[in-house]
């Protein structure tokens, strides 16, 4: 008896703590609740060096809930009842180390846009006026790889047939992927080796290298590349890649820049292509009445109707989407915070 009179004097101080300090700062609130359930380990201490403003607010908004959560699970804990006691604890510890995302079908896709039909058809093409010497290297670097584009994938003579808009996709979307996975991995050893925050864009930057491949695998449901067109593939990733890499190490700037004018580009092109979708005289019409391959519905959550002509026009937001972004990272010093959210 004396024992369970103690434990509820015990538990009942427990409240009465976490009562007095959940009237101070969210940062303030969350350190005491985290000393006194110091055996579960709720949270991890956060370092406050380097923050900008857009962090502390995030980082005290993410505070208030962790400190609400751990209020409500301190209240189940109070309980004088030993069994109920014993209960919440294990539901408190089974909440805290169970996953904060549940991942279904082994998708393991990161964070992306999900793009409305009031956004997906007002989609514009733009370009970024040069101004600089940089500008005007990056566009004409585009410039002339969009000329080799054209003719390797066929698409600078004739007009427009299924075969070689595949053709186009595929071999654009094969390179499309490396830019964000190359300058990902460059600041992410760079906030290793200087052992200070990146500022957010490393997510960012592998959310567009994803979205690209998931371009790529989607339009594989349509096509089996033949010996040749791999080899292409490689040649053109293998120069690339080194490019691209050498140039981000003397020059992001220059690099998001070039990005940006590539998915102007790209937008150009999937315009077209819905052009001739909507064009009966057109090869690609039959795209209007082609269903989407599973692996589209299910990545940008598309109905059951869904077509072609729909998936295209997702594919063209997400590269406007890309084009808006790289054109904003190329004005920013590279230890801005990013202003863009996971799949945003």
């Amino acid at each position: 008896m004396l024992l369970s009179h103690r434990r509820l004097i015990f538990c009942s101080s427990r409240t009465t703590l976490i009562s007095s300090t959940i009237h101070k700062t969210p940062l303030t609130s969350f350190k005491c609740t985290s000393q006194l359930f110091s055996p579960v380990r709720f949270y991890a201490t956060i370092n406050e060096a380097g923050r900008s403003a857009g962090d502390y607010k995030r980082m005290e908004r993410a505070m208030e809930k962790k400190v609400g959560d751990v209020k409500k699970n301190a209240d189940m804990v109070s309980t004088p009842d030993s069994d109920q006691n014993s209960d919440a604890e294990a539901t408190i510890k089974k909440l805290h180390f169970s996953p904060s995302v549940v991942y279904h079908d082994e998708d393991y896709n990161l964070a992306h846009p999900i793009w409305h039909n009031e956004y997906i058809w007002r989609v514009e093409e733009t370009h970024q006026p040069r101004k600089t010497l940089l500008d005007n290297l990056a566009y004409y670097t585009i410039s002339m790889i969009r000329f080799n584009f054209d003719w390797m994938s066929g698409w600078s003579f004739g007009r427009p047939t299924v075969k070689k808009a595949v053709n186009r996709i595929v071999f654009l979307e094969t390179v499309a992927g490396v830019p964000g996975s190359i300058a990902g991995i460059i600041r992410h050893l760079a906030s290793l080796r200087r052992m200070r925050r990146d500022n957010g864009w490393i997510h960012t930057l592998f959310e567009e290298a994803e979205n690209e491949r998931m371009h790529l695998l989607t339009f594989l449901e349509y096509k089996k590349p033949t010996a040749p067109f791999r080899g292409l593939v490689w040649l053109l990733q293998g120069v690339f890649f080194n490019f691209f890499f050498a140039a981000y190490l003397v020059s992001p700037k220059f690099c998001h820049r070039l990005v940006g004018y590539l998915e102007e580009q790209a937008v150009h092109t999937y315009t077209k292509i819905l052009q001739e979708i909507d064009d009966d005289t057109s090869e690609l019409a039959i795209w209007r009445t082609t269903p989407a391959p599973p692996i589209a519905k299910k990545y940008w959550k598309m109905s059951d109707s869904a077509s072609i002509r729909d998936v295209i026009a997702v594919i063209r937001a997400d590269e406007s989407h890309h084009r808006d972004v790289n054109h904003s990272f190329a004005g920013m010093r590279h230890t801005d915070s990013n202003p863009f959210r996971p799949g945003h």
